[in-house]
């Protein structure tokens, strides 16, 4: 039971029965001396000290929550995921009235104030956004953790972006073998043809382009830990003389390819720069060549990210990222020149990728912090589970792209999902 002389839990007693009363939402809470409030879940959310609520529900709300797990203020047992889901949904029931809000921080104000923090693992980019040199600074920020952290949960491959699952019970394994051969498919890779992939991560997509299409390539990326890495991968493959990577900006290469292709880089464009993005990739593919683009898009047509905004993603884990609608990166490929030759909405597989990816990391606690930290740790967990849940409701999507510049294709789509003759 809770002390009556504690006046910390008596406040977070009535802050949560307001909270209730005016959103339907209960969340389920354990006190820092064990008191338990709400109904029981498949998750539930340990306040570690008395001022833990006030980190937490202190506006803005999203960067304030993932700030108070990231540094201990409350610790998250269960089902993050569905803790990620109700905080959402308490969140989007707050009343708009002014004088409940109000009311709602005079209640926090009651509890002791959190001691002061610096944060230090936000991101802190200087010069102007989406130049060569802040771009550089954003991918290392994101890309350059140790390379065991990402071991601890991507599949063997290091493949870093949506699988393609024929069943929800599928192999993460599986499921990323299955996506690659999907790209090389639509790109209609051939032995000797060239390709470019640009945001190359690890060389996945290219290690099995060379063995398995026979082609020659190039992989570029900004991250110095991803092309320490790949390079290793490839001269492990016996594809050094076959397939290359290079720490280089995709805007700085001179060269033509027959096959171009952008998995998961999309999201780092920028939408004020996605004119010049398309206009590279069009200069940078062949007359007769295909272009395949795999990026994240909003749910909703009528919204985008700037990469401004103040929320826990942007400061923690994608600094500059920025997203558009699926209609906005049609019309820039083809205001480029490209003409649009299919969409592929992958939201449910990126939902299920991201629940996977979460499953390992959380299996894997001990070797992720050995690797990086308990921070680190922290970070990628909620960031996983957020991500996780905004595919689930349809919030955000995944979309393969694919584009042609005047490439003699076969009619139908039965190509691109089998193996081409």
């Amino acid at each position: 039971m809770t002390p009556s002389g504690d006046p910390a839990a008596q406040a977070v007693r009535e802050l949560h029965a307001t909270l209730g009363r005016l959103t339907g939402t209960t969340l389920p809470l354990r006190l820092w001396d064990g008191t338990k409030l709400g109904d029981g879940s498949d998750f539930e959310i340990a306040l570690c000290y008395p001022w833990s609520a006030r980190a937490l529900l202190h506006p803005p709300l999203d960067l304030s929550a993932g700030e108070a797990y990231v540094e201990g203020a409350i610790d998250l047992v269960g089902d993050v995921v569905a803790a990620m889901a109700a905080g959402e949904q308490l969140g989007s029931r707050l009343p708009d009235d002014r004088r409940l809000r109000l009311r709602l921080l005079r209640q926090l104000r009651r509890l002791p104030p959190p001691p002061r923090r610096h944060h230090t693992r936000r991101a802190h980019l200087r010069g102007r956004m989406h130049s060569r040199e802040r771009d550089r600074a954003a991918i290392a920020f994101h890309y350059d953790l140790p390379q065991r952290f990402y071991e601890a949960f991507l599949d063997p491959a290091l493949v870093y972006s949506c699988a393609y699952f024929a069943d929800p019970s599928e192999d993460l394994a599986a499921a990323q073998r299955r996506k690659l051969d999907l790209i090389c498919r639509k790109l209609r890779l051939r032995p000797g043809m060239r390709l470019l992939d640009i945001g190359c991560g690890w060389g996945s997509l290219l290690i099995h382009a060379a063995r398995s299409y026979g082609i020659e390539g190039l992989g570029v990326t900004l991250s110095q830990t991803q092309v320490d890495a790949g390079r290793q991968r490839i001269a492990a493959a016996g594809l050094a003389g076959q397939i290359e990577i290079r720490l280089q900006d995709y805007r700085e290469i001179d060269e033509e390819f027959g096959a171009v292709a952008s998995v998961g880089m999309f999201e780092h464009v920028g939408p004020t720069h996605l004119a010049e993005y398309f206009s590279t990739v069009w200069r940078l593919t062949r007359p007769g060549g295909v272009f395949l683009n795999h990026g994240i898009v909003m749910g909703d047509p009528t919204t985008r990210r700037s990469g401004r905004e103040r929320t826990f993603v942007t400061a923690y884990v994608f600094p500059d990222g920025g997203l558009v609608p699926q209609w906005q990166a049609v019309r820039e490929a083809e205001t480029a020149g490209f003409e649009v030759v299919d969409i592929h909405q992958m939201r449910p597989h990126y939902a299920l990728t991201l629940r996977r990816w979460l499953e390992r990391l959380e299996g894997h606690h001990g070797a992720a912090v050995a690797a990086a930290s308990e921070t680190d740790y922290r970070i990628w967990r909620a960031y996983l589970a957020a991500s996780a849940h905004s595919f689930d409701t349809g919030a955000l999507g995944l979309v393969q792209i694919l584009c042609s510049k005047d490439a003699e294709l076969p009619l139908g789509r039965e190509w691109m999902l089998t193996a081409p003759s």
